[in-house]
C-alpha cells in the first residue's frame, strides 16, 4: 500500500534518526530534490531543504533545524530544495513537510517519521496573489502598502545600526494634461514608461514604489551624500522629462523631486515622508522641474510665499518693478548688437528679491501674464532710445506664451511703441513645448509673420533641444551659462559642447550667443570655439536706461571687456550668522560671502593663514576649512570638501553630523536644531584658553571683487 501511495504521487515518505540525519527517503523525493540516495542518506534533512524565505507566516520563517530540534509535531511546513536543486522542468519546487517525533517505550527520542507533498502549483498561486497584493498592477512597482512596509523595515533596522536612509518623492508635472488630451489608456502607458525609466536610473541601488496616481517614491539605503542625491535628482528630472512615444504621438511631461534623509530629517516613516513631501512641495512651487532638500525653513514657506505674492501685486501696481539691460556684444569687434531685459524688484523690506524667487510665484498665481505684458511694453518703449541696429530681448514665461492673448500683447506693444518688429527678440525656454503642441505651433507661425525674432534660451540643458530646432522657427540659440562656468576647468566636456552647439547653429543658419562669460580665460576659449556673440559680466553688468543713455553715442556702441584674468567659482553675497569652531572653542561670527570652495568670514581678530577651523553652518552642516587669507577681523577659508547645490539656488554640505553622534555627545536623538553643536563633549579635550578675540561684525559694503566685507 505504501509503494502504491508513493507511486501515485500523493506524497513521499521520509525518516530521520535521533541525530536528525536522513535514514529513509522515497525514491521520487530524491528525484525531486535532485540528489541520489548515496549522497542524501546520512545527511541532516536541513541540508537538503529549507523553509520559505518569503515568510508567508511566522512558522515558515523559522529555520528547519530549529523546528526539528524542538522534537514537536510539524504540520504542513512549506519548504523548498536548497542550493538551487530540485527544479522540475526548470520550475521551482515547493513542498509541504509534515512529521512527528518517534519515541521508544522508555521515552527515548528516535527521530522523525513524516511525509512531503508537492504543493508547487498551489503555493506559486499564493505567491502570485501576494505579489499582486503588494505590487502596483499597472507598473509592477511596489504599491503604497509595500512601500510603507519597506520603509518601516529600513528605518527600524537602520536606526539600530545607526545608518542613514534617503527618501525621494516625485510626481509628474502636466500628467493630467496627457490624460485629458490623449486619453486614460495613453496616461497608463506613460506611467509604465516612467516606471521603466526609473528602474534604469535607480537599478539595484534602491527600492521604487508607485504610491498612486502620478506619485512615485524611491528608498535609497545608506545614502546621505547630498551631492550624489542632487546629481541623481537632476538625472531623474532630465530623463523623466524626455518625450514619450505613445500611439504615434509624443507626450511631454516633467517632474519635481523632494528629498529627505533619515535620521536628520526624521526617524520614523511618518516624519520622514512629511519632510520629503514638504521638499517636493517647495520644488513644485519653485517653478517645477527642480529638486529640493528638506530644511526646517520649508515649514513656513506656504505663508511666506503668500506674503511675497501680495507684495508682488503691490509692486506691479506701484511701478516698483524695474528693468535692467545687459549688453550682447559681437565677439570680433566688441560692438553692442542688443540688450537682454532683466527684471529687478527692490523690496522695501527684503531688499533685492531674485527673479528666481518671485517669477515662479507669479507663474503659479497667473500674475506672470500682467508682469510679462508690463515688461514687454516697457522694453519696447525704452529700446526706442537706442541705435536702430541694437535689438532688445525680452524673456517670455511658458505660462505667458501659452496665454491665448499673448500674440495680441506683442502686437500691441510694438504698435504702441513704434518699435520695428525685427528689433524685438523673444527669449523662450524649452518649457514652452510642454503646452499644447498645435497651439504652440500656431503661435510660432503668427509671431514669425509679425516679424519678431525668436531665441531658444538655455540651449543644451534639455534632452530634446535638437528636436525643438527642427520643429520651431528660431533665429538664435543661447548657449547656457552652465557650460561657460565649467569650460576652463579640467576634465570637463564643456568646451567640446560649446563648439558643437556653435557649429550646429552655423550649419542651420542660426545665430549663437554664449552667455555667462565673466573672465578673460573664458572669453578666449569661447572665441576659439567660434562664438559670434557674447553676453556676461566681463563686458557689462545689467544697466539702467540712464546708464545706457550716458554711454550710447551717435557712433556704434562698443564695450571693451574688463574683468579677472581667470574665472573663479561663483560667490554668493550673504549676511548670515554662523559658528566657527577652533580647538575646543566655538565663536560666533558672520559669513559675508560663500562659494562652493570657500567663504569669507568676519568677527574674529587675528586668525592667521593656515589655521584649521570648522564652520558650523547650522542644521548639522559642518564645513572643515583652512584659512587662506586674513586681514584684521576678516578671513577667507577654503573648504576641505566643496559644497553642493541645495536645489534652491543655494549651497549645502554633502554630509551632516548624524543625530546619533550628537546623542552620544549628550544631545537628544531627534531632527537637528540649527547650530550650536557641543562637539567637545564627544571627546576629552583640554580646556585651553580661546586663541582668538571675538568682535562685533560691522555694516557690510560691497567690494569690486564681489565679496561683501566690513570697513
Amino acid at each position: 500500500m505504501l509503494d502504491e501511495y508513493e507511486a501515485l504521487g500523493m506524497g513521499w515518505l521520509w525518516a530521520t534518526n535521533e541525530h536528525g540525519n536522513l535514514v529513509y527517503s522515497s525514491d521520487r523525493l530524491l528525484d525531486a530534490l535532485g540528489v541520489d540516495a548515496a549522497s542524501a542518506l546520512g545527511q541532516p534533512l536541513g541540508d537538503l531543504v529549507e523553509t520559505d524565505p518569503d515568510k508567508l507566516d511566522e512558522k515558515s520563517s523559522r529555520p528547519l533545524t530549529f523546528l526539528l530540534g524542538s522534537r514537536l509535531k510539524v504540520t504542513d511546513l512549506t519548504v523548498r530544495p536548497k542550493a538551487g536543486s530540485g527544479k522540475r522542468h526548470g520550475q521551482p519546487l515547493w513542498l509541504s513537510l509534515s512529521g512527528r517525533p518517534k519515541f521508544d517505550n522508555a521515552g527515548n527520542f528516535q527521530g522523525y517519521r513524516g511525509g512531503f507533498r508537492d504543493i508547487t502549483e498551489q503555493y506559486q498561486r499564493e505567491l502570485d496573489e501576494m505579489h499582486q497584493a503588494m505590487s502596483d498592477a499597472l507598473t509592477g512597482l511596489a504599491n503604497r502598502h509595500r512601500h510603507n512596509a519597506q520603509l518601516d523595515g529600513y528605518l527600524s533596522a537602520f536606526s539600530a545600526a545607526k545608518r542613514s536612509c534617503a527618501l525621494i518623492l516625485l510626481d509628474l508635472d502636466r500628467f493630467k494634461q496627457v490624460n485629458d488630451t490623449m486619453g486614460h489608456p495613453a496616461g497608463d502607458e506613460l506611467l509604465r514608461q516612467v516606471a521603466d525609466r526609473l528602474r534604469r536610473i535607480v537599478g539595484d541601488n534602491g527600492e521604487i514604489g508607485r504610491l498612486g496616481g502620478d506619485e512615485f517614491a524611491i528608498i535609497l539605503p545608506d545614502m546621505d551624500d547630498r551631492g550624489r542625491l542632487g546629481e541623481l535628482a537632476d538625472r531623474i528630472i532630465q530623463i523623466v522629462s524626455q518625450p514619450y512615444p505613445i500611439d504615434a504621438e509624443r507626450a511631454v511631461i516633467g517632474t519635481s523631486v523632494g528629498i529627505a534623509v533619515a535620521p536628520h530629517d526624521g526617524l520614523e516613516r511618518e516624519h520622514l515622508v512629511k519632510s520629503a513631501d514638504l521638499a517636493l512641495y517647495a520644488a513644485k512651487k519653485g517653478g517645477r522641474g527642480q529638486f529640493r532638500f528638506f530644511s526646517a525653513d520649508l515649514k513656513d514657506e506656504k505663508v511666506e510665499r503668500q506674503l511675497l505674492l501680495d507684495d508682488l501685486r503691490k509692486a506691479l501696481g506701484s511701478d516698483a518693478l524695474q528693468l535692467r539691460y545687459q549688453p550682447v556684444v559681437r565677439a570680433d569687434d566688441n560692438a553692442v548688437v542688443g540688450f537682454e531685459a532683466l527684471m529687478r524688484w527692490d523690496h522695501p523690506e527684503r531688499g533685492d528679491v531674485s527673479p528666481e524667487i518671485f517669477v515662479p510665484i507669479a507663474e503659479e498665481s497667473g500674475l506672470i501674464i500682467q508682469i510679462g505684458e508690463w515688461a514687454l511694453r516697457r522694453a519696447c518703449m525704452e529700446a526706442l532710445n537706442w541705435p536702430e541696429s541694437v535689438r532688445v530681448a525680452v524673456n517670455v514665461s511658458a505660462v505667458q506664451f501659452a496665454h491665448p492673448g499673448f500674440v495680441a500683447m506683442v502686437t500691441s506693444a510694438l504698435e504702441e511703441s513704434g518699435l520695428a518688429a525685427e528689433r524685438l527678440e523673444l527669449e523662450l525656454t524649452e518649457g514652452i513645448f510642454l503646452v499644447d503642441g498645435e497651439a504652440a505651433e500656431h503661435t510660432f507661425k503668427t509671431l514669425k509673420v509679425l516679424g519678431v525674432r525668436l531665441v531658444l534660451d538655455d540651449f543644451g540643458t534639455g534632452f530634446s533641444s535638437l528636436s525643438y530646432l527642427r520643429t520651431a522657427p528660431f533665429d538664435k540659440i543661447k548657449v547656457d551659462k552652465s557650460f561657460v562656468e565649467t569650460c576652463t576647468l579640467k576634465k570637463q566636456n564643456s568646451p567640446t559642447i560649446i563648439a558643437a552647439i556653435v557649429g550646429l547653429a552655423d550649419a542651420i543658419g542660426m545665430e549663437t550667443t554664449v552667455e555667462g562669460v565673466e573672465a578673460f580665460d573664458q572669453l578666449e576659449l569661447v572665441r576659439a570655439k567660434g562664438a559670434r556673440f557674447i553676453q556676461g559680466w566681463l563686458y557689462s553688468k545689467p544697466l539702467t536706461p540712464e546708464e545706457i543713455a550716458e554711454q550710447v553715442g551717435p557712433e556704434q556702441f562698443k564695450i571693451a571687456p574688463s574683468g579677472p584674468a581667470r574665472h573663479r567659482p561663483e560667490r554668493r553675497t550673504v549676511i548670515r550668522r554662523i559658528g566657527v569652531i577652533h580647538e575646543d572653542h566655538r565663536y560666533d561670527a558672520v559669513m559675508r560671502s560663500i562659494s562652493k570652495t570657500g567663504a569669507m568670514i568676519e568677527g574674529l581678530m587675528g586668525v592667521p593663514a593656515g589655521t584649521d577651523v570648522v564652520l558650523d553652518l547650522g542644521s548639522g552642516q559642518l564645513a572643515y576649512s583652512t584659512v587662506v587669507r586674513s586681514e584684521e577681523t576678516r578671513f577667507v577659508v577654503q573648504f576641505e570638501t566643496p559644497l553642493v547645490s541645495d536645489g534652491a539656488g543655494g549651497l549645502c554640505t554633502r554630509h551632516r553630523v548624524s543625530p546619533y553622534a550628537l546623542a552620544a555627545a549628550g544631545m537628544p536623538l531627534a531632527a537637528l536644531p540649527p547650530g550650536l553643536y557641543p562637539l567637545a563633549l564627544a571627546c576629552d579635550m583640554p580646556a585651553n584658553p580661546p586663541r582668538f578675540m571675538q568682535v562685533a561684525a560691522r555694516k557690510p559694503v560691497a567690494e569690486p571683487d564681489g565679496y561683501s566685507v566690513a570697513r
